[in-house]
């Protein structure tokens, strides 16, 4: 499959690579630049660009290839329909468009959790697992994507379900566990909770932990009971990189896994 490029656009860093897609190793380091303050699109339109001449470096690239960024964001169709942690000024834009503008190369675009759980599938924890993969990422919020049958279900916003009579991610988030300073046996009764109820929702073959949490997953995963089986990402924090570059070079805006 030759190398593409990977963007991952977040509330803090932005991240990106050269990234091997027979692997799904980068070529070279994981390079990152701050988010600028506010998320304004001009301002991480500029940061891209910055970013983009760097990465251009690592590897041999085919030029016709789109590059993909992953964006804290529903997407449709490469419209942003929300913005978390972002500029109000994402929600209506045509992202695709405004950044084959400004960066003069194809863009494919997608949301951030939906682009880890591609990789995770495809080069991680879930590579060669048959079915259905339920990859959530434990982080400020809980992000969620589900791959069927290789085919990624785009867009499912998990960690806004209602458990327990509050909003999942409210309570089960990895920055939830920081901010009410939960040790980890309450956090895995939460954690549980949840669990149980996307379980019964999307009866999958598998649930991948990811997010910064799961480098302390030997604290909580011992102490959940699931039918299912619950193992930690693979990928740690290259992942939404990888399936960025993973997502455009399938071309498609719901893709199989090529």
């Amino acid at each position: 499959m030759g190398f593409g490029l990977g963007i991952d656009v977040g509330g803090t860093w932005i991240k990106g690579a050269a990234v091997n897609l027979d692997s799904g190793i980068p070529a070279g380091a994981v390079r990152r630049l701050r988010t600028p303050a506010g998320g304004t699109v001009e301002a991480v339109a500029d940061t891209l660009d910055r970013l983009l001449s760097e990465l251009e470096t690592q590897a041999p690239l085919t030029p016709a290839r789109p590059i993909g960024v992953a964006i804290p964001s529903i997407v449709r169709n490469g419209v942003a329909a929300s913005a978390a942690n972002m500029d109000r000024s994402w929600v209506g834009l045509d992202v695709r468009s405004f950044l084959e503008v400004r960066l003069g190369r194809a863009v494919c675009v997608v949301n951030d959790a939906d682009a880890a759980g591609l990789a995770e599938v495809r080069y991680g924890a879930g590579q060669d697992v048959p079915g259905t993969v339920l990859v959530l990422t434990l982080g400020t919020g809980i992000g969620s994507a589900l791959i069927a049958g290789g085919r990624l279900v785009p867009n499912l916003e998990l960690g806004h379900l209602e458990v327990g009579g509050c909003k999942a991610e409210s309570r089960a988030s990895a920055v939830a566990r920081e901010n009410e300073g939960l040790g980890w046996p309450e956090y895995a009764v939460r954690l549980q909770q949840y669990l149980q109820h996307v379980e019964f929702l999307f009866s999958p073959d598998l649930i991948i932990l990811g997010g910064g949490i799961s480098a302390c997953s030997s604290e909580f995963l011992p102490r959940l009971s699931l039918r299912t089986p619950v193992v930690p990402a693979g990928l740690e924090n290259s992942a939404g990189v990888v399936g960025a570059a993973l997502y455009a070079a399938a071309g498609r805006e719901a893709p199989a896994l090529p």
